[in-house]
């Protein structure tokens, strides 16, 4: 016989809630995420909602432990700075043996994913964007954590006092990880770790834990309104969370490319802290550590998701090489 899938965690979600079959105008499952199980859940009464759940399994890499725990913890905390964008938190149940399971309920967010709206170029939208986007993220690192650095589920232990303890937990736990699933990387495990270590110092110029997203790919923004007339609408999938350096955040919001060159986000961003950004070599020696941190994740992460062999393939096509590059951007900096 074979296996069957498990029941969804949806109906159990929604009772606990109160909410009943004559109550939902319509269940919508939403794709492009790559960890939960993620529902649009929209009501007769007209409130709209997004439903996460964690999937049933608990192979993953190590940071991934109670992820929803830092999503609650983000939209909890950017709601004060970035207003309506971010979602509101309507109820979550950390605990996974709770008899729902663990699961988030939050507000939706209007808008469709940057990276699927097409013409913003044409229209003159783009510019307008990355400026505007800018002053949210400037607002968002403006918050600081409640107790330390780290991720808020706690995955390695309580928050740490420095952020240079913090990331180096951060960076061992997916070097642990690579050993664990035999992930295929460019240099041996010993020999990344050796050169992240070397830069180690340049973290504790980062003495303020700041809210970093560090998920700010163009499919976790949300644009609204007609050409010639866009916006943000929303930032959204907050569960990668931690707090720590702000300048972290700058990798996914330049994926494989260089947000120094990005004008117009830094106009806005220059404007919601108060002061021009200045690329320093500290900066950018720590930008070639969380570079490195997070092409570590992608390559990494392939095996206990069982993408497939042919999708695998292709992310190690594409973020190899620019794992190499940020590793070489580390050496360099500490050598010279």
């Amino acid at each position: 016989m074979p296996d069957q899938a498990p029941p969804s965690p949806l109906p159990r979600v929604l009772r606990a809630l109160g909410v009943g079959d004559r109550d939902l105008a319509s269940c919508t499952p939403l794709t492009g995420g790559t960890y939960n199980t993620v529902t649009r859940v929209t009501l007769t009464d007209g409130r709209d909602w997004v439903v996460k759940t964690p999937p049933p399994h608990t192979a993953g890499l190590r940071y991934e432990r109670d992820l929803l725990v830092n999503e609650v913890a983000f939209y909890t905390a950017a709601a004060q700075a970035a207003g309506a964008v971010i979602p509101r938190v309507v109820h979550s149940e950390p605990d996974p043996t709770a008899p729902t399971g663990a699961y988030l309920v939050m507000t939706a967010r209007p808008g469709h994913p940057w990276d699927g709206v097409d013409g913003l170029q044409d229209t003159g939208d783009q510019s307008r964007l990355r400026d505007r986007l800018g002053s949210l993220v400037g607002r968002l690192h403006t918050i600081t954590g409640p107790g330390g650095f780290g991720y808020p589920a706690e995955p390695f232990g309580p928050l740490a006092p420095t952020w240079r303890t913090a990331f180096t937990a951060m960076t061992e736990a997916v070097l642990a990880d690579a050993v664990t699933y035999r992930a295929p990387l460019p240099y041996a495990v010993g020999r990344i770790r050796a050169v992240l270590a070397r830069a180690a110092p340049v973290l504790d110029d980062v003495t303020r834990p700041a809210l970093v997203h560090f998920d700010l790919w163009p499919g976790n923004l949300l644009v609204t309104g007609e050409p010639g007339a866009r916006a943000v609408g929303g930032i959204i999938d907050g569960e990668r969370m931690f707090w720590g350096d702000p300048v972290a955040d700058f990798v996914s919001l330049a994926l494989f490319g260089d947000l120094e060159e990005d004008g117009d986000f830094l106009a806005g961003y220059a404007e919601s802290i108060g002061g021009r950004l200045e690329f320093s070599e500290s900066v950018r020696l720590r930008l070639a550590l969380y570079r490195s941190y997070l092409y570590l994740i992608m390559l990494v992460e392939t095996v206990p998701r069982g993408v497939g062999q042919q999708a695998a393939e292709e992310t190690r096509r594409l973020v190899t090489p620019h794992l190499v590059a940020a590793l070489d951007a580390v050496s360099r900096r500490t050598s010279a």
